[in-house]
């Protein structure tokens, strides 16, 4: 597995397709892996003439810790969130962001068209705004504004979401992930046991790093309401979500879509809070095209 030298951390990333195409950064969700992109994703994008990036946020996976803070009590922060007392959490979204920037930089790529999933929807507006001339398109995935007054997800959902395995049993760990997984899903796409089992056994076997989760999930609630920020994206934007989502209801895919000035969306009737595998295809020729649509950035040194 490839490293490079970003941000000031050790990012673990994976390359595909031909370097000398465009290149398309994917930033993934909370607490996953770059493994969870569906390699046929992948291999869709860079067959539509795409080099994709894909890489392990901060605390997660192979790329640095944050284990000097120390794990987080989730819920003194929900109560301070509540109360609207100030979060001071060890690292901002603007940060995750900004490790993906010096990834590029890394690489000696002087732009990129970014691809956020979940979380990762949330860290790519910050990469746009804050960076705006490295970033020559903006797709995001099942994501949302982080506006109060959008609709919760459905509670089974969220409570998979919010708690951890009863103990750190390896046959344990991989029953709640299942779970998990079987949760977040959408009905159009039911996957196979024996898939979902070996899609969870891989990330779990790479690495399982529960603590990062929390440092993360801090972060994105310190980070509060993107409106402001959205409405301040330059670059054409994608916005993708499952009609049947229930962790991030398709109304919050709906609200990024209506505050990205000129954003496109693209409801995908069935889909839950994954990319189904039937999908893959799809969806990646949707986001090459949006990708080559866009307009070429203004030029930046970063070689």
């Amino acid at each position: 597995m490839p490293t490079a030298k970003a941000n000031g951390l050790t990012i673990a990333y994976e390359t595909a397709g031909d370097p000398r195409n465009p290149t398309i950064l994917l930033v993934m969700g909370l607490g996953a892996q770059l493994t969870l992109w569906p390699d046929a994703f992948v291999e869709a994008l860079a067959a539509n003439g795409l080099h994709v990036v894909r890489y392990d946020n901060r605390d997660v996976g192979l790329s640095s810790d944050f284990d000097s803070f120390g794990v987080v009590d989730m819920g003194e922060v929900m109560m301070k969130a509540i109360a609207g007392k100030p979060l001071t959490p060890p690292y901002t979204v603007s940060d995750m962001a900004a490790d993906g920037i010096g990834l590029l930089d890394a690489l000696g790529i002087k732009s990129a068209h970014v691809v956020g999933l979940s979380m990762g929807g949330m860290i790519v507006p910050h990469m746009a705004v804050e960076h705006a001339d490295r970033v020559r398109s903006m797709t995001v995935i099942m994501s949302s504004s982080g506006r109060r007054g959008l609709p919760p997800g459905k509670p089974e959902a969220v409570k998979m979401l919010m708690t951890r395995p009863m103990s750190n049993d390896r046959a344990e760990i991989v029953r709640h992930s299942l779970a998990l997984r079987r949760a977040i899903g959408g009905p159009g796409y039911p996957e196979k046991d024996e898939v979902l089992l070996a899609t969870v056994e891989r990330q779990i076997d790479r690495r399982y790093y529960p603590q990062g989760v929390g440092r993360q999930y801090y972060a994105v609630l310190a980070d509060g309401d993107r409106t402001n920020l959205l409405k301040s994206v330059k670059v054409p934007t994608l916005v993708i979500h499952g009609s049947d989502d229930p962790l991030l209801p398709v109304e919050c895919g709906r609200d990024v879509a209506a505050s990205v000035p000129g954003a496109v969306m693209h409801e995908e009737q069935g889909m839950g809070h994954e990319i189904p595998a039937p999908l893959c295809q799809s969806l990646a020729a949707k986001i090459a095209a949006h990708c080559k649509a866009a307009a070429t950035p203004r030029s930046v040194a970063a070689e």
